[in-house]
């Protein structure tokens, strides 16, 4: 079953909440879709990921499934697998690129390998993060498989003591070389990279900058050299194609605008990026020309299995 070309998608059950720390987000990208689809004129079951996933979807029957889930679970490969062993058709990418794009220092490896621009960045314990400086300040803490900036330390330079982490923090963390300055965005669509996002916020791009009312704002296209915009886009295509991507994804970067090219750097990519009109990659779409609708219409059209 190689995709939906040649037969039409009727019935779409779409994936939405789930179990993971970006439960609400996802939530309120499924609504959203949902509501699209129906727009587009299709036939749309939403459905809260949960334990009797296999069941309920055994029980509706979709034609294809409409992947609206962020975080684990629901981004890194563990329910592409269930959908890949039903023989359900689903939008965004497969079981390996998702599990790849979860897992940062993975999904780093294939970018350095691919010769797209990473900071230095290691694994330690909790114990070893709270010991000492496990790289030389700046550098920033965050969990190796968590998305939307779910609990983000970032220790300044100077810093006399490392961070103590909060519970919630996994035993096993990755510390990376902070990377300075402006944040950019490039959102890929099918073998397309869009746009670029110049991410405007008052200090890190956390979990609330991305969430709340006013927590940034977004100025697309950026206002950045042609250069950058033009390196932005090629290394958004290929981080894509590195990690091997279908759908819908969006790469992330930091521009330090005083070291020209050579300050770029690829922070990640992320393979179910937010889907609510105005987040990013819809944003971008619009921007060209595809208005929300038609992506998510698009992205049924894409969906496929074993691909």
């Amino acid at each position: 079953m190689a995709g939906m070309s040649g037969r039409t998608a009727r019935k779409v059950a779409v994936l939405m909440g789930g179990p993971s720390a970006e439960r609400e987000v996802s939530l309120s990208s499924g609504r959203e879709c949902a509501a699209a689809l129906r727009e587009a004129g299709y036939e749309v079951v939403a459905l809260d990921a949960g334990p009797d996933l296999f069941t309920r979807l055994n029980d509706i029957h979709p034609d294809v499934v409409f992947n609206a889930l962020h975080g684990r679970w629901g981004e890194d490969g563990c329910v592409q697998g269930v959908l890949e062993w039903m023989g359900l058709p689903y939008t965004h990418s497969g079981v390996l690129a998702s599990s790849l794009a979860m897992d940062k220092t993975r999904a780093k490896m294939a970018f350095a390998a691919a010769g797209l621009p990473v900071v230095q960045s290691v694994i330690a314990d909790r114990a070893t993060v709270e010991a000492g400086h496990v790289l030389p300040p700046p550098y920033v803490v965050k969990p190796n498989n968590e998305g939307s900036s779910v609990g983000v330390y970032i220790v300044q330079a100077g810093a006399n003591a490392p961070p103590r982490l909060s519970e919630a923090m996994p035993d096993v963390v990755m510390v990376e070389t902070y990377a300075p300055g402006r944040e950019l965005t490039v959102a890929v669509m099918g073998d397309r990279a869009l746009c670029v996002t110049d991410i405007v916020t008052q200090g890190w791009y956390d979990y609330d900058a991305k969430y709340t009312v006013g927590g940034s704002r977004h100025v697309i296209p950026a206002v950045i050299p042609a250069e950058i915009a033009a390196a932005c886009m090629e290394y958004a295509l290929r981080a894509h194609q590195a990690l091997g991507c279908r759908g819908l994804s969006r790469t992330d970067f930091r521009w330090d605008e005083e070291r020209g090219l050579d300050g770029l750097i690829l922070l990640e990519t992320n393979t179910q990026p937010g889907m609510t009109p105005t987040s990013l990659a819809p944003e971008q779409a619009a921007q060209c020309g595809v208005s929300f609708p038609e992506l998510c219409d698009w992205l049924v059209k894409d969906a496929s299995c074993n691909r």
